[in-house]
């Protein structure tokens, strides 16, 4: 029998009534550092994080419903009074919604390659988004990915690093989710090491 999935208003913004720039310490009733995770997918990394780390506020981001439905069921279900989740597309919510300084953490872990060339602009880690992460982000906030798709990590490296973005390349911490060998351990990561595909990681924090 299919998993019955439950909406948790507590848990799941709702994208058509947010129209102005976003108070974080309204949306979670406190005041804390911020992190968001752009393509929360099942929210095995926020379920992981959330729990270890429950002076921080996450916000996941999710575009695809089944997936956006099935975190938002899964967060609930576990009462995480620390995490919210908002279906909608990142860069738009990042560029109109986010105020300056108010982001402690991204991260984008296993994003959508766009592998064929003609794609490639569709990317999320480009020039453009990478500048409003660095407005949102607040000073010495960092940006953590993790790819196994070898010509996107060549991109991030010199969108983040390479082209004087703001940013400062230091070493990664994987985190409280990922088990020995892991970078993140999401269910993406878990497949792509079954199959002996490479892994990359980058941490860059904002100069």
């Amino acid at each position: 029998m299919a998993r019955i999935l439950k909406d948790f208003p507590s848990i799941s913004l709702k994208a058509d009534v947010l129209t102005d720039k976003v108070d974080f310490s309204q949306i979670f009733g406190r005041s804390a550092p911020v992190h968001i995770e752009i393509g929360s997918g099942r929210a095995t990394f926020l379920l992981n994080q959330a729990r270890s780390c429950p002076q921080i506020d996450f916000l996941g981001i999710e575009w695809a419903s089944r997936y956006y439905r099935y975190a938002v069921d899964r967060i609930g279900r576990w009462s995480l009074n620390n995490v919210r989740l908002l279906r909608t597309d990142a860069a738009d919510f990042l560029t109109r919604l986010v105020p300056d300084n108010s982001v402690d953490c991204f991260h984008i872990y296993f994003p959508d390659p766009w592998p064929k060339k003609r794609h490639n602009k569709r990317r999320f880690i480009n020039p453009a988004n990478t500048a409003q992460m660095l407005r949102c982000l607040k000073t010495a906030g960092l940006i953590k990915t993790v790819t196994d798709h070898p010509d996107y990590f060549q991109q991030i490296r010199k969108t983040l690093i390479e082209q004087d973005s703001g940013f400062e390349e230091i070493e990664f911490t994987p985190p409280a989710g990922a088990s020995q060998g892991e970078w993140v351990g999401s269910n993406f990561e878990r497949k792509y090491l079954k199959q002996q595909r490479p892994i990359f990681s980058l941490a860059a924090r904002k100069l």
